[in-house]
Protein backbone atom coordinates (compact mmCIF):
# COMPACT_ATOMS: atom_id res chain seq x y z
CA UNK A 1 0.00 0.00 0.00
CA UNK A 2 1.38 3.31 -1.03
CA UNK A 3 0.74 6.27 1.42
CA UNK A 4 0.61 10.36 1.03
CA UNK A 5 3.44 12.11 1.18
CA UNK A 6 3.16 13.43 5.05
CA UNK A 7 5.37 13.07 7.76
CA UNK A 8 4.80 12.83 11.98
CA UNK A 9 6.48 12.38 15.36
CA UNK A 10 7.04 8.79 17.30
CA UNK A 11 5.66 9.31 20.62
CA UNK A 12 4.40 7.00 22.76
CA UNK A 13 1.44 7.50 25.50
CA UNK A 14 3.50 6.69 28.41
CA UNK A 15 5.51 9.44 27.58
CA UNK A 16 3.17 12.14 27.86
CA UNK A 17 3.20 14.60 30.84
CA UNK A 18 0.72 14.70 33.68
CA UNK A 19 1.16 14.48 37.98
CA UNK A 20 -0.35 10.62 37.73
CA UNK A 21 3.15 9.25 37.24
CA UNK A 22 2.82 7.87 33.22
CA UNK A 23 1.11 9.73 30.61
CA UNK A 24 -2.81 9.26 29.89
CA UNK A 25 -5.36 9.24 27.18
CA UNK A 26 -6.96 12.47 28.90
CA UNK A 27 -6.27 16.54 28.34
CA UNK A 28 -2.47 16.00 27.48
CA UNK A 29 -3.20 13.54 24.73
CA UNK A 30 -5.20 15.77 23.30
CA UNK A 31 -3.28 18.74 24.22
CA UNK A 32 -0.46 16.88 22.01
CA UNK A 33 -2.93 16.08 18.93
CA UNK A 34 -3.32 19.83 19.20
CA UNK A 35 0.14 20.71 18.90
CA UNK A 36 0.84 18.14 15.76
CA UNK A 37 -1.74 19.94 14.02
CA UNK A 38 -0.09 23.41 14.75
CA UNK A 39 3.57 21.28 13.82
CA UNK A 40 1.86 20.52 10.15
CA UNK A 41 1.91 17.22 11.03
CA UNK A 42 -0.66 14.35 9.76
CA UNK A 43 0.78 11.07 11.65
CA UNK A 44 0.92 10.39 15.67
CA UNK A 45 2.78 6.82 15.99
CA UNK A 46 3.05 5.09 19.18
CA UNK A 47 4.32 2.05 20.40
CA UNK A 48 2.09 -1.64 21.15
CA UNK A 49 -0.79 -0.10 23.22
CA UNK A 50 -0.84 -3.66 25.45
CA UNK A 51 -0.91 -4.22 28.59
CA UNK A 52 2.97 -4.51 29.93
CA UNK A 53 4.41 -7.41 31.40
CA UNK A 54 8.56 -8.29 32.17
CA UNK A 55 10.92 -4.83 32.29
CA UNK A 56 7.56 -3.21 31.52
CA UNK A 57 8.15 -3.29 28.04
CA UNK A 58 5.20 -2.40 25.32
CA UNK A 59 6.90 -5.63 23.32
CA UNK A 60 6.23 -8.34 26.23
CA UNK A 61 2.50 -7.37 26.50
CA UNK A 62 0.40 -9.82 28.87
CA UNK A 63 -2.20 -10.00 25.64
CA UNK A 64 -1.82 -8.88 22.11
CA UNK A 65 -5.53 -7.96 22.25
CA UNK A 66 -5.99 -5.55 25.78
CA UNK A 67 -5.10 -2.58 25.96
CA UNK A 68 -2.92 -1.32 28.87
CA UNK A 69 -4.99 0.06 31.92
CA UNK A 70 -2.10 2.12 32.87
CA UNK A 71 -3.23 4.45 30.27
CA UNK A 72 -6.53 5.23 31.44
CA UNK A 73 -7.36 8.89 32.57
CA UNK A 74 -7.82 9.45 36.06
CA UNK A 75 -9.58 13.16 34.86
CA UNK A 76 -11.92 11.75 32.42
CA UNK A 77 -12.57 9.14 34.70
CA UNK A 78 -13.48 11.79 37.14
CA UNK A 79 -15.40 13.44 34.01
CA UNK A 80 -17.57 10.04 33.43
CA UNK A 81 -18.74 10.39 37.57
CA UNK A 82 -16.56 6.82 38.21
CA UNK A 83 -14.34 9.27 40.77
CA UNK A 84 -14.98 11.89 42.77
CA UNK A 85 -12.62 15.02 43.25
CA UNK A 86 -11.55 13.54 46.21
CA UNK A 87 -10.39 10.57 44.93
CA UNK A 88 -7.83 12.74 42.41
CA UNK A 89 -7.03 14.60 44.88
CA UNK A 90 -5.83 12.44 47.73
CA UNK A 91 -4.54 10.56 44.65
CA UNK A 92 -0.17 10.57 44.73
CA UNK A 93 1.64 12.95 42.43
CA UNK A 94 5.26 11.44 40.72
CA UNK A 95 7.72 12.85 39.25
CA UNK A 96 6.59 14.16 35.45
CA UNK A 97 10.17 13.55 34.18
CA UNK A 98 9.84 9.68 34.36
CA UNK A 99 7.97 6.89 35.11
CA UNK A 100 8.37 4.80 38.29
CA UNK A 101 7.03 1.91 37.58
CA UNK A 102 7.63 0.58 40.90
CA UNK A 103 5.70 2.99 42.62
CA UNK A 104 3.53 4.01 39.99
CA UNK A 105 1.92 0.55 39.23
CA UNK A 106 0.60 -0.42 43.00
CA UNK A 107 -1.10 3.49 43.28
CA UNK A 108 -2.73 3.80 39.83
CA UNK A 109 -4.16 0.05 39.84
CA UNK A 110 -5.78 0.95 43.91
CA UNK A 111 -7.33 3.89 42.34
CA UNK A 112 -8.31 2.31 39.13
CA UNK A 113 -9.75 -0.56 41.37
CA UNK A 114 -11.53 1.71 43.23
CA UNK A 115 -13.29 2.84 39.81
CA UNK A 116 -14.35 -0.40 39.13
CA UNK A 117 -16.33 -1.19 42.56
CA UNK A 118 -18.02 1.79 41.89
CA UNK A 119 -19.01 1.23 38.11
CA UNK A 120 -22.15 -0.62 39.11
CA UNK A 121 -23.70 2.01 41.63
CA UNK A 122 -21.71 5.18 39.24
CA UNK A 123 -21.90 4.55 35.32
CA UNK A 124 -24.40 5.92 33.66
CA UNK A 125 -27.21 3.76 31.86
CA UNK A 126 -25.12 4.64 28.49
CA UNK A 127 -21.96 3.21 29.78
CA UNK A 128 -23.33 -0.09 31.32
CA UNK A 129 -25.16 -0.63 27.79
CA UNK A 130 -21.61 0.06 26.46
CA UNK A 131 -20.11 -2.34 28.68
CA UNK A 132 -22.29 -5.00 28.17
CA UNK A 133 -21.78 -4.23 24.35
CA UNK A 134 -18.28 -4.22 24.61
CA UNK A 135 -17.83 -7.64 26.76
CA UNK A 136 -20.38 -9.33 24.16
CA UNK A 137 -17.89 -8.03 21.20
CA UNK A 138 -15.00 -9.12 22.49
CA UNK A 139 -15.40 -12.24 24.45
CA UNK A 140 -13.43 -14.32 22.20
CA UNK A 141 -10.08 -12.69 23.60
CA UNK A 142 -11.28 -10.91 26.84
CA UNK A 143 -13.01 -14.19 28.61
CA UNK A 144 -9.48 -15.73 28.92
CA UNK A 145 -7.91 -12.73 29.01
CA UNK A 146 -9.55 -11.41 32.40
CA UNK A 147 -9.51 -15.14 33.70
CA UNK A 148 -5.41 -15.24 33.04
CA UNK A 149 -5.40 -11.63 34.87
CA UNK A 150 -7.31 -12.94 37.37
CA UNK A 151 -5.35 -15.63 37.96
CA UNK A 152 -1.43 -14.32 38.28
CA UNK A 153 -3.02 -11.58 40.62
CA UNK A 154 -4.17 -14.58 42.70
CA UNK A 155 -0.30 -16.49 42.06
CA UNK A 156 1.38 -13.17 43.05
CA UNK A 157 1.79 -12.57 39.34
CA UNK A 158 4.09 -15.69 38.73
CA UNK A 159 4.29 -16.75 35.38
CA UNK A 160 1.61 -19.25 34.29
CA UNK A 161 3.81 -22.27 33.88
CA UNK A 162 3.80 -22.49 37.94
CA UNK A 163 0.43 -22.57 38.34
CA UNK A 164 -1.41 -26.20 39.20
CA UNK A 165 -1.13 -28.73 36.53
CA UNK A 166 -4.90 -28.75 35.75
CA UNK A 167 -4.84 -24.49 34.94
CA UNK A 168 -1.90 -24.80 32.94
CA UNK A 169 -3.70 -27.55 31.01
CA UNK A 170 -7.16 -25.81 30.96
CA UNK A 171 -8.68 -28.49 32.21
CA UNK A 172 -12.40 -27.31 31.93
CA UNK A 173 -13.44 -28.14 35.80
CA UNK A 174 -10.16 -25.93 36.64
CA UNK A 175 -11.18 -22.77 34.93
CA UNK A 176 -15.24 -23.46 35.85
CA UNK A 177 -14.01 -23.28 39.55
CA UNK A 178 -11.47 -20.77 38.74
CA UNK A 179 -13.84 -18.18 37.34
CA UNK A 180 -16.19 -19.13 40.31
CA UNK A 181 -13.70 -18.22 42.69
CA UNK A 182 -12.51 -14.86 40.85
CA UNK A 183 -15.70 -13.02 39.52
CA UNK A 184 -14.73 -9.66 41.47
CA UNK A 185 -11.66 -9.36 39.43
CA UNK A 186 -13.00 -11.35 36.13
CA UNK A 187 -15.09 -8.35 35.99
CA UNK A 188 -12.41 -5.71 37.13
CA UNK A 189 -10.42 -6.84 34.68
CA UNK A 190 -13.28 -6.52 31.66
CA UNK A 191 -14.63 -2.88 33.03
CA UNK A 192 -10.75 -1.55 32.92
CA UNK A 193 -10.61 -2.92 28.83
CA UNK A 194 -13.84 -0.89 28.40
CA UNK A 195 -12.94 2.10 29.63
CA UNK A 196 -9.42 2.29 28.06
CA UNK A 197 -11.11 1.31 24.78
CA UNK A 198 -13.64 3.58 25.46
CA UNK A 199 -11.18 6.30 26.34
CA UNK A 200 -8.83 5.08 23.18
CA UNK A 201 -11.64 5.25 20.92
CA UNK A 202 -12.44 9.02 21.43
CA UNK A 203 -8.72 10.04 21.15
CA UNK A 204 -8.62 8.62 18.08
CA UNK A 205 -11.87 10.36 16.87
CA UNK A 206 -10.53 13.46 17.74
CA UNK A 207 -7.37 12.55 15.89
CA UNK A 208 -9.45 11.76 13.07
CA UNK A 209 -11.15 14.98 13.34
CA UNK A 210 -7.62 16.91 13.24
CA UNK A 211 -6.68 15.30 10.16
CA UNK A 212 -4.21 13.28 12.34
CA UNK A 213 -4.17 9.04 11.58
CA UNK A 214 -2.67 6.87 14.15
CA UNK A 215 0.33 4.52 13.70
CA UNK A 216 0.41 1.67 15.66
CA UNK A 217 2.87 -1.08 16.05
CA UNK A 218 2.66 -4.64 17.18
CA UNK A 219 5.74 -6.96 17.65
CA UNK A 220 5.50 -10.22 15.31
CA UNK A 221 5.79 -12.40 18.47
CA UNK A 222 3.84 -12.65 21.66
CA UNK A 223 5.23 -12.63 25.22
CA UNK A 224 5.29 -16.07 26.62
CA UNK A 225 3.73 -15.19 30.14
CA UNK A 226 0.67 -14.10 28.18
CA UNK A 227 -2.54 -14.58 27.67
CA UNK A 228 -2.40 -15.40 24.02
CA UNK A 229 0.18 -18.45 24.79
CA UNK A 230 -2.04 -19.26 27.97
CA UNK A 231 -5.29 -19.47 25.93
CA UNK A 232 -3.85 -20.77 22.74
CA UNK A 233 -0.56 -23.70 23.50
CA UNK A 234 -1.17 -25.32 20.27
CA UNK A 235 -0.28 -22.43 17.95
CA UNK A 236 3.40 -22.54 19.58
CA UNK A 237 6.32 -24.67 20.36
CA UNK A 238 5.71 -25.50 24.00
CA UNK A 239 6.83 -28.38 26.18
CA UNK A 240 3.95 -30.65 28.42
CA UNK A 241 4.60 -28.02 31.18
CA UNK A 242 3.67 -24.71 28.84
CA UNK A 243 7.57 -23.87 28.68
CA UNK A 244 8.90 -22.74 25.23
CA UNK A 245 10.96 -25.08 23.46
CA UNK A 246 12.66 -22.50 21.25
CA UNK A 247 12.55 -19.05 21.29
CA UNK A 248 12.42 -16.21 19.25
CA UNK A 249 15.39 -13.71 18.60
CA UNK A 250 18.23 -12.12 16.32
CA UNK A 251 21.88 -13.05 15.70
CA UNK A 252 24.76 -10.45 16.51
CA UNK A 253 24.20 -7.01 14.62
CA UNK A 254 24.44 -3.58 15.03
CA UNK A 255 22.72 -3.11 18.58
CA UNK A 256 24.40 -6.30 20.30
CA UNK A 257 27.29 -8.09 19.80
CA UNK A 258 25.73 -11.28 21.50
CA UNK A 259 22.46 -10.86 19.28
CA UNK A 260 19.26 -10.52 20.68
CA UNK A 261 17.72 -13.63 22.67
CA UNK A 262 13.97 -11.87 23.07
CA UNK A 263 12.63 -15.28 24.77
CA UNK A 264 9.11 -15.21 23.00
CA UNK A 265 7.89 -18.70 22.00
CA UNK A 266 7.99 -19.61 18.45
CA UNK A 267 4.70 -19.99 15.75
CA UNK A 268 4.02 -23.51 14.96
CA UNK A 269 2.90 -22.21 11.06
CA UNK A 270 1.99 -25.07 10.50
CA UNK A 271 -0.88 -25.24 12.87
CA UNK A 272 -1.91 -21.20 12.12
CA UNK A 273 -1.92 -22.11 7.78
CA UNK A 274 -4.31 -25.11 8.82
CA UNK A 275 -7.28 -22.98 10.25
CA UNK A 276 -6.10 -20.33 7.68
CA UNK A 277 -4.25 -18.17 10.10
CA UNK A 278 -7.52 -17.42 11.72
CA UNK A 279 -5.86 -16.30 15.38
CA UNK A 280 -3.84 -13.62 13.20
CA UNK A 281 -6.54 -12.14 11.43
CA UNK A 282 -8.24 -11.82 14.68
CA UNK A 283 -5.45 -9.96 15.74
CA UNK A 284 -5.02 -7.49 13.09
CA UNK A 285 -8.53 -7.26 13.21
CA UNK A 286 -8.50 -5.83 16.84
CA UNK A 287 -5.41 -3.69 15.94
CA UNK A 288 -7.21 -1.87 13.24
CA UNK A 289 -9.62 -1.12 15.31
CA UNK A 290 -7.26 1.01 17.38
CA UNK A 291 -5.00 2.45 14.82
CA UNK A 292 -5.01 3.41 11.26
CA UNK A 293 -1.80 2.27 10.16
CA UNK A 294 0.37 -0.50 11.58
CA UNK A 295 3.89 -1.23 12.06
CA UNK A 296 4.89 -5.05 12.64
CA UNK A 297 8.14 -5.04 14.60
CA UNK A 298 10.49 -7.60 13.03
CA UNK A 299 8.95 -8.13 9.89
CA UNK A 300 11.21 -10.16 8.35
CA UNK A 301 10.74 -13.01 10.65
CA UNK A 302 7.68 -13.93 8.26
CA UNK A 303 10.16 -14.83 5.42
CA UNK A 304 12.32 -16.28 8.01
CA UNK A 305 13.56 -16.48 11.85
CA UNK A 306 16.16 -16.61 14.52
CA UNK A 307 15.57 -20.32 16.16
CA UNK A 308 17.49 -20.03 19.64
CA UNK A 309 17.48 -23.67 22.00
CA UNK A 310 15.27 -22.34 24.82
CA UNK A 311 18.10 -23.34 27.03
CA UNK A 312 20.93 -21.44 25.11
CA UNK A 313 21.84 -18.29 27.58
CA UNK A 314 22.78 -15.93 24.18
CA UNK A 315 21.50 -15.48 20.72
CA UNK A 316 25.10 -16.30 19.25
CA UNK A 317 23.89 -19.91 18.39
CA UNK A 318 20.51 -20.37 16.24
CA UNK A 319 19.39 -20.98 13.28
CA UNK A 320 17.31 -19.47 10.76
CA UNK A 321 14.14 -21.12 9.76
CA UNK A 322 11.45 -20.44 7.27
CA UNK A 323 8.83 -18.38 8.15
CA UNK A 324 5.05 -18.73 6.36
CA UNK A 325 6.27 -16.02 3.31
CA UNK A 326 3.54 -15.26 0.65
CA UNK A 327 0.71 -17.54 1.50
CA UNK A 328 0.16 -15.81 5.01
CA UNK A 329 0.16 -11.97 3.21
CA UNK A 330 -2.23 -13.94 0.45
CA UNK A 331 -4.90 -14.45 3.00
CA UNK A 332 -4.62 -11.36 4.45
CA UNK A 333 -5.13 -9.54 0.91
CA UNK A 334 -8.11 -11.32 0.62
CA UNK A 335 -9.21 -10.85 4.16
CA UNK A 336 -8.72 -7.15 4.09
CA UNK A 337 -8.08 -5.86 1.13
CA UNK A 338 -5.38 -3.39 1.29
CA UNK A 339 -2.47 -3.60 3.98
CA UNK A 340 -1.90 -0.50 5.80
CA UNK A 341 0.97 -2.19 7.18
CA UNK A 342 4.77 -0.74 7.57
CA UNK A 343 7.34 -3.61 7.42
CA UNK A 344 9.95 -3.21 9.90
CA UNK A 345 12.74 -4.50 7.66
CA UNK A 346 15.80 -3.03 9.65
CA UNK A 347 18.88 -5.76 10.68
CA UNK A 348 19.88 -8.60 8.11
CA UNK A 349 18.08 -8.34 5.03
CA UNK A 350 17.81 -11.09 2.22
CA UNK A 351 16.85 -10.52 -1.05
CA UNK A 352 14.12 -13.08 -0.02
CA UNK A 353 12.58 -10.40 2.79
CA UNK A 354 12.68 -7.64 -0.04
CA UNK A 355 10.67 -9.64 -2.32
CA UNK A 356 8.11 -10.46 0.29
CA UNK A 357 7.90 -7.09 1.23
CA UNK A 358 7.52 -5.50 -2.21
CA UNK A 359 5.39 -8.12 -3.70
CA UNK A 360 2.62 -6.78 -1.22
CA UNK A 361 4.09 -3.08 -1.87
CA UNK A 362 4.60 -2.90 1.83
CA UNK A 363 6.34 0.46 2.57
CA UNK A 364 10.10 -0.50 4.36
CA UNK A 365 12.29 1.60 6.79
CA UNK A 366 15.22 3.51 6.17
CA UNK A 367 17.09 5.33 9.59
CA UNK A 368 19.23 8.22 9.13
CA UNK A 369 21.15 7.15 11.84
CA UNK A 370 22.30 4.09 9.51
CA UNK A 371 23.13 6.12 6.91
CA UNK A 372 26.82 7.44 7.29
CA UNK A 373 28.53 3.88 8.90
CA UNK A 374 31.06 1.90 7.24
CA UNK A 375 28.37 -0.94 6.76
CA UNK A 376 27.96 -1.88 2.63
CA UNK A 377 24.33 -1.04 2.84
CA UNK A 378 24.82 2.34 4.77
CA UNK A 379 23.92 3.88 1.05
CA UNK A 380 20.85 2.10 0.51
CA UNK A 381 20.00 4.78 3.95
CA UNK A 382 20.80 7.91 1.94
CA UNK A 383 18.09 10.07 1.36
CA UNK A 384 18.50 10.15 -2.37
CA UNK A 385 18.15 6.68 -2.72
CA UNK A 386 15.12 6.49 -0.69
CA UNK A 387 12.26 4.90 -2.81
CA UNK A 388 8.69 6.58 -2.64
CA UNK A 389 7.24 3.52 -0.55
CA UNK A 390 9.48 3.69 2.30
CA UNK A 391 9.10 5.27 5.54
CA UNK A 392 12.38 7.09 6.76
CA UNK A 393 12.87 7.81 10.43
CA UNK A 394 15.90 9.88 12.80
CA UNK A 395 16.01 6.65 14.88
CA UNK A 396 13.62 4.54 16.23
CA UNK A 397 12.78 3.86 19.62
CA UNK A 398 15.62 1.35 20.09
CA UNK A 399 18.07 4.17 18.95
CA UNK A 400 20.01 6.42 20.96
CA UNK A 401 18.45 10.03 20.25
CA UNK A 402 19.67 11.98 17.56
CA UNK A 403 21.45 14.43 19.12
CA UNK A 404 23.42 11.60 22.14
CA UNK A 405 24.15 9.30 18.76
CA UNK A 406 25.89 12.26 17.17
CA UNK A 407 27.93 12.94 19.96
CA UNK A 408 28.25 9.74 21.10
CA UNK A 409 31.93 8.16 22.32
CA UNK A 410 33.05 4.18 22.13
CA UNK A 411 32.72 2.93 25.37
CA UNK A 412 31.71 -0.33 27.16
CA UNK A 413 29.34 -2.52 24.80
CA UNK A 414 30.06 -0.28 21.93
CA UNK A 415 30.06 -1.64 18.25
CA UNK A 416 31.41 0.94 17.08
CA UNK A 417 35.72 1.85 17.57
CA UNK A 418 36.25 5.26 18.30
CA UNK A 419 38.17 5.91 15.24
CA UNK A 420 34.78 4.13 13.60
CA UNK A 421 32.51 6.85 14.91
CA UNK A 422 34.54 10.00 14.39
CA UNK A 423 34.75 9.21 10.69
CA UNK A 424 30.93 8.93 10.33
CA UNK A 425 30.72 11.66 12.27
CA UNK A 426 32.92 13.57 9.44
CA UNK A 427 30.91 12.07 6.82
CA UNK A 428 28.30 13.51 8.42
CA UNK A 429 29.27 16.84 8.68
CA UNK A 430 30.63 16.71 4.92
CA UNK A 431 27.12 15.29 4.06
CA UNK A 432 24.86 18.01 5.66
CA UNK A 433 27.64 20.45 5.21
CA UNK A 434 26.51 21.84 8.60
CA UNK A 435 29.04 22.02 12.16
CA UNK A 436 26.61 19.56 13.93
CA UNK A 437 25.26 21.81 16.96
CA UNK A 438 21.99 21.29 15.42
CA UNK A 439 22.03 17.73 13.73
CA UNK A 440 18.74 16.84 14.78
CA UNK A 441 16.86 19.40 12.54
CA UNK A 442 20.05 18.75 9.95
CA UNK A 443 18.57 14.93 9.88
CA UNK A 444 15.08 16.29 10.22
CA UNK A 445 15.54 18.58 7.49
CA UNK A 446 17.70 15.52 5.39
CA UNK A 447 14.61 13.00 5.60
CA UNK A 448 11.81 15.86 5.47
CA UNK A 449 13.29 16.43 1.34
CA UNK A 450 13.69 12.90 0.97
CA UNK A 451 11.75 10.96 -1.77
CA UNK A 452 10.34 8.74 1.19
CA UNK A 453 6.07 9.06 1.23
CA UNK A 454 6.39 8.90 4.69
CA UNK A 455 9.04 10.67 7.68
CA UNK A 456 8.67 10.15 11.08
CA UNK A 457 11.04 11.55 13.73
CA UNK A 458 10.76 10.66 17.28
CA UNK A 459 9.97 13.81 19.46
CA UNK A 460 13.04 13.60 21.11
CA UNK A 461 14.47 14.40 18.08
CA UNK A 462 12.45 17.24 17.43
CA UNK A 463 13.49 18.75 20.94
CA UNK A 464 16.93 18.05 20.13
CA UNK A 465 17.26 16.03 23.44
CA UNK A 466 20.84 13.52 24.40
CA UNK A 467 21.34 9.94 25.12
CA UNK A 468 20.12 10.33 28.58
CA UNK A 469 16.03 10.67 27.11
CA UNK A 470 16.47 7.71 24.84
CA UNK A 471 13.49 5.58 25.29
CA UNK A 472 14.65 1.59 25.17
CA UNK A 473 18.67 0.19 24.66
CA UNK A 474 17.88 -3.33 23.38
CA UNK A 475 19.39 -6.00 25.08
CA UNK A 476 19.06 -4.29 28.87
CA UNK A 477 16.22 -5.13 31.37
CA UNK A 478 16.53 -1.65 33.32
CA UNK A 479 15.40 2.01 33.02
CA UNK A 480 13.90 1.23 29.88
CA UNK A 481 10.43 2.68 28.85
CA UNK A 482 10.59 5.76 31.10
CA UNK A 483 10.81 8.58 29.27
CA UNK A 484 8.56 11.55 29.49
CA UNK A 485 8.44 15.00 27.89
CA UNK A 486 7.06 18.21 29.23
CA UNK A 487 4.80 20.77 27.00
CA UNK A 488 7.06 23.84 27.77
CA UNK A 489 9.83 21.82 25.79
CA UNK A 490 7.84 21.86 22.77
CA UNK A 491 7.95 25.98 22.45
CA UNK A 492 6.78 28.04 19.79
CA UNK A 493 9.79 28.29 18.01
CA UNK A 494 10.35 24.22 17.75
CA UNK A 495 6.58 24.12 16.39
CA UNK A 496 7.62 26.86 13.96
CA UNK A 497 10.53 25.64 12.89
CA UNK A 498 8.98 21.96 12.22
CA UNK A 499 5.96 23.49 10.48
CA UNK A 500 8.45 25.03 8.56
CA UNK A 501 9.95 21.91 7.46
CA UNK A 502 6.78 20.67 6.08
CA UNK A 503 5.82 23.03 4.35
CA UNK A 504 8.85 23.31 2.05
CA UNK A 505 9.35 19.93 1.77
CA UNK A 506 5.68 19.49 0.98
CA UNK A 507 4.44 17.47 3.19
CA UNK A 508 1.71 19.49 4.62
CA UNK A 509 -1.64 17.76 4.58
CA UNK A 510 -3.72 19.94 6.63
CA UNK A 511 -6.30 19.97 4.32
CA UNK A 512 -6.64 16.42 4.60
CA UNK A 513 -9.98 15.16 5.62
CA UNK A 514 -10.67 12.00 7.64
CA UNK A 515 -13.42 10.20 8.55
CA UNK A 516 -15.12 9.74 12.15
CA UNK A 517 -14.30 7.06 14.10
Amino acid sequence: MHFPRESGILLHPTSLPGRFGIGELGKEAYAFVDALVEMKQSLWQVLPLGPTGYGDSPYQSFSTFAGNPLLISFELLHEDGLLSRRQLDQAPTFPEDRVDYGAVIPARLKVLTAACRGFSRLASAEMKQEYTDYCKANREWLDDYALFVALKDRHDSEPFTTWSKELIHREPEALKKARAENKTAIRNVKILQYLFHRQWQRLRAYCHSKGIRVVGDIPIFVAHDSADVWAHPELYYLDEDGNPTVIAGVPPDYFSATGQRWGNPLYRWDVHAADDYHWWKRRLRKSFEMVDVLRIDHFRGFEAFWEIDADEPTAMNGIWVKGPGHAFFDSLLKEFGDLPIIAEDLGVITDEVEALRDDFQLPGMRVLQFAFGTDPKAQDYRPESFPPNCVCYTGTHDNDTTFGWFWSEAGEGSTRTQEEIEAERETILGYTQTDGSQIHWDLIALGMKSGANTFIAPLQDVLGLGSEHRMNVPGTTGGNWQWRFRFEALTPEVRQRLAAIVEWSGRDRSDMHLPMS
